[in-house]
């Protein structure tokens, strides 16, 4: 890998976007790279937790190369391949069976802030920057952009950010529901390090919680009779990994 960083520690992966020099602006490559470490972060089965991090600069969406050349012919085949593959890059980071943390310092725009709201859970800086920045460039949203900040912020801050182009801070990013907690720039990946190690301490049932956990607070929800049963037989297992014989 060249434009991503991956290692783990303690069951913890630490998937980290590297191209400074563009502020980790999502390449076609990157999307590849990130894509990949995701899924090597699944494999293993001995990691319980993943933190994404861009270091300084959280991401500043996709390069625009790839967004000019689909907008000359939306329906040319490595154009519209292109642009798929960074959509990719989120919602693989999105749906892989392994509990996911954004460590987000800087700015998170557009396909950035796409790729923070994919994750579980969010540490951001006081200083983060979280803007859609789709509308200050003319285009739609989109790689489910207004359905990701729905599931976390609710209607009235999608609305604010998704249709009036709102910009958002860390520390207001907690209060809106976006993020878990807000700390100084030189302790947000720390902070996350620390929260994802509850769950790197048992993978194996970090990986289970997480299953129920998705399907019970995916949009629109689970009755509780239905969440009753969801949860059962994994707290069975749970239950007999811990007290049987």
């Amino acid at each position: 890998m060249t434009e991503v960083r991956y290692e783990v520690t303690e069951g913890i992966a630490t998937i980290t976007l590297a191209a400074p020099e563009r502020r980790n602006a999502l390449s076609v490559e990157m999307s590849r790279e990130l894509m990949d470490a995701a899924r090597t972060a699944e494999s293993d089965a001995g990691v319980g937790a993943v933190v994404v991090t861009g270091g300084e600069h959280f991401c500043a969406g996709a390069v625009r190369s790839v967004l000019t050349e689909t907008g000359k012919d939306p329906v040319e085949d490595t154009a519209y391949r292109d642009l798929e593959t960074v959509y990719a890059a989120f919602t693989t980071i999105g749906s892989i069976d392994v509990p996911t943390i954004a460590a987000v310092r800087g700015a998170a725009v557009g396909a950035g802030l796409n790729l923070a709201l994919s994750t579980d859970l969010r540490v951001v800086s006081r200083s983060a920057r979280f803007l859609p920045g789709f509308a200050q460039i003319g285009i739609h949203p989109g790689g489910g952009h207004l359905h990701l900040l729905h599931r976390v912020a609710g209607r009235e801050a999608t609305a604010a950010m998704g249709l009036f182009g709102e910009e958002v801070d860390g520390t207001s990013a907690v209060d809106l529901g976006i993020a878990w907690s807000a700390h100084e720039d030189a302790d947000v990946e720390d902070a996350a390090r620390a929260v994802a190690a509850r769950a790197a301490a048992d993978p194996d049932l970090a990986r289970r919680v997480l299953r129920s956990f998705r399907r019970e607070t995916a949009p629109g929800g689970l009755a509780w009779d239905a969440a009753v049963e969801v949860e059962h037989s994994p707290q069975m297992w749970s239950l007999r990994r811990k007290h049987g014989a």
